[in-house]
């Protein structure tokens, strides 16, 4: 099964990043409907699988909550996004309901032209590794997540997880 969006490009961190606000991560309350594009390893093909999740804003928007529930693959999990109210930064982080442990330090970016770009360094067998979370296609009626790695400092990436987004 192919994977149907072409336009998967990372955008180029900022040098300086736009100031997070309270209230940036609104778009996603509600009730949603996911449709699930992911690739298990490298050479593997996609997989393809409906979702949905709840999301709403705590915090007065500086915080976001995210439950994600695949029934068909008994999997559930949650996406925390918190803003650091003195540097202007969001961080994503994300438990898995099997560990309950909180990924950390997160994935830490931006809004930048209506797309939320959030990066990690990571390392895989003592490697660097850069992991991106990036929102796009951000409307009233849905908006996409992908996630993409870097073995080589960002100057390729490699998608290995799309998710269409779809107000339920």
């Amino acid at each position: 099964m192919h994977l149907p969006d072409t336009d998967l490009v990372v955008p180029q961190r900022p040098t300086i990043p736009t100031p997070g606000q309270p209230g940036d991560f609104d778009f996603l309350q509600g009730e949603w409907r996911i449709r699930h594009w992911r690739k298990p390893s490298p050479d593997a093909d996609w997989d393809h699988f409906e979702g949905e999740a709840t999301c709403w804003s705590i915090l007065g928007g500086i915080g976001s909550v995210e439950e994600l529930r695949i029934p068909a693959r008994q999997f559930s999990g949650l996406g925390l996004r918190l803003l650091d109210v003195e540097r202007r930064r969001w961080s994503d982080h994300w438990v898995n309901a099997k560990s309950g442990v909180v990924t950390a330090p997160g994935l830490e970016g931006s809004f930048e032209n209506g797309v939320g770009l959030f990066v990690s360094e990571e390392e895989e067998n003592g490697r660097p590794l850069l992991a991106a979370g990036i929102w796009d296609r951000i409307s009233r009626e849905g908006c996409r997540w992908r996630q993409a790695v870097s073995r080589d400092g960002g100057t390729t990436w490699t998608h290995n997880w799309v998710m269409h987004w779809r107000r339920a």
